[in-house]
């Protein structure tokens, strides 16, 4: 339905890999003091709802609405503060609940000790001393897919030894292709390393698989928000719960950090947090680091240059996990000029590597387009692609809790213009508490990643109670 038509629609029901109709109808609109208030029917069984949006009755992307609750929607009817929008038609989705972030599995793996600690810092030239051996298990749990879904995820936690209390700390992960090097199924010399370290400064440290890594099923939504936030807050509860169960105490802090497409969940995630689940975690403070949080803009605009990019396949990725969560058209394929309509889109099922995928595209990535549509997502400001970016921008929100951005200006897989972006538009909503700072000036993507993090920890050591 529009804000003046009504729009009769199939509504689905999720079930697993099932989809079965569901007896849900939307009615008619109703205007009411804070916005236009859409009700449906309930088919009468244990449903929770997901509302999706858009701007025209064909074409176009379903998107989820900016709400002011958390999602999926536990109640049949939402209301929709934008009276101002010309036209929006809605569908709902009628889902199982979940159970999001419950622990369905521990295991232990691992054990490193102060010298094992020491030795791995010394070898990455890192002059950091560890305070505490500690422990690495692998956490499964249930959370949410990209439209509110029930799914599975992973997520590696390394645990500090010692009295305690801990504060909590969420690393989030670069882009990874692999499910197999997601940090829950890799060794030290990983990102995992990473949770090591910040564990043996005393802080039980969670590292989320993300979903489609790991042992989560399907293709990873690489720079989805919403999934990214969903899937590292459920990672946060399932390791609370498993402290819980050791008797491990936890102070109750929590911080954020992740680097390159974790600095974009982690911004995802801080938002998440400060709009619906303050009362649960408390957040101290978040560190996103060489992020793309805009996406939409200096993202694309970046790409649209055609320089040579050192790493194009992060661009075909993107394509085609925007593919698989929006349906951007009828396959990936279709975006794709020849030959690379049939190279590209079976490499993306999680066993081949991004230098392999690499070798095979285009230093400009823009080159694997069909002219046509390179020529649409230019000039076209509501192309499909274009809608999929600015809804997976992070960066129009206003932090209230402390936040730094680390970034280095000579990163050119993903250029500072991300993080001045959202630092001009953070302090423009009058977050002035949020920070930009270079940690190695004129760093490049590589050389940034150690200095950004040591400079976070001993950021958060200032805030650590």
């Amino acid at each position: 339905m529009s804000h003046g038509a009504t729009l009769g629609t199939a509504i689905l029901l999720f079930t697993g890999t099932i989809r079965l109709p569901a007896q849900v109808e939307l009615v008619p609109p109703v205007r009411a003091t804070r916005g236009l208030q859409l009700r449906w029917t309930d088919p009468g069984t244990n449903h929770v709802y997901t509302l999706q949006a858009r701007d025209r009755l064909r074409g176009g992307l379903w998107l989820l609405p900016s709400t002011p609750e958390d999602w999926p929607i536990a109640s049949p009817s939402w209301t929709d503060p934008d009276l101002h929008a010309p036209a929006r038609f809605y569908r709902v989705l009628a889902l199982p609940p979940v159970q999001r972030g419950h622990l369905l599995e521990a295991t232990y793996r691992t054990n490193f000790s102060t010298f094992q600690i020491a030795l791995l810092l010394a070898l990455a030239g890192v002059n950091l001393v560890p305070a505490h051996a500690v422990q690495v298990y692998k956490l499964e749990y249930e959370t949410i897919g990209p439209w509110g879904e029930p799914t599975h995820a992973s997520a590696a936690f390394v645990l500090p030894n010692g009295p305690g209390p801990w504060p909590l700390l969420s690393y989030q992960h670069g882009t990874i292709l692999r499910t197999n090097d997601a940090p829950s199924a890799t060794d030290v010399t990983g990102e995992l390393g990473i949770g090591v370290v910040f564990a043996s400064q005393g802080y039980a440290t969670v590292l989320p698989d993300y979903l489609g890594l790991g042992d989560s099923p399907g293709l990873h939504p690489y720079h989805h928000a919403r999934s990214e936030a969903t899937a590292c807050l459920d990672a946060l509860r399932a390791a609370r719960s498993w402290c819980a169960r050791l008797g491990v105490p936890l102070n109750g802090q929590v911080f954020l950090a992740g680097y390159s497409q974790g600095g974009h969940a982690t911004m995802a995630l801080a938002r998440e947090i400060e709009r619906f689940h303050l009362g649960e975690f408390d957040l101290t403070a978040s560190a996103p680091m060489a992020g793309a949080y805009d996406l939409s803009g200096a993202t694309a605009d970046d790409f649209l240059t055609g320089r040579p990019q050192p790493n194009p396949y992060y661009f075909a990725y993107l394509l085609a996990a925007y593919q698989s969560v929006y349906h951007l058209t009828n396959s990936l394929a279709d975006l794709l000029a020849p030959p690379y309509n049939t190279l590209l889109p079976p490499l993306f099922h999680g066993h081949v590597s991004g230098g392999s995928i690499n070798a095979l595209m285009p230093s400009n990535p823009l080159l694997i387009l069909q002219p046509a549509v390179l020529e649409a997502f230019r000039n076209e400001r509501d192309h499909p692609l274009r809608q999929a970016l600015k809804e997976n921008d992070v960066h129009r929100w206003r932090p209230t809790r402390p936040m730094r951005l680390y970034h280095c200006s000579g990163d050119t897989d993903v250029t500072i213009a991300n993080a001045q972006s959202a630092l001009a538009s953070f302090h423009q909503q009058g977050a002035t508490h949020v920070q930009l700072v270079e940690p190695l000036p004129g760093g490049t993507h590589a050389t940034c990643a150690y200095p950004s993090l040591l400079q976070a920890l001993q950021w958060f050591e200032t805030l650590r109670r």
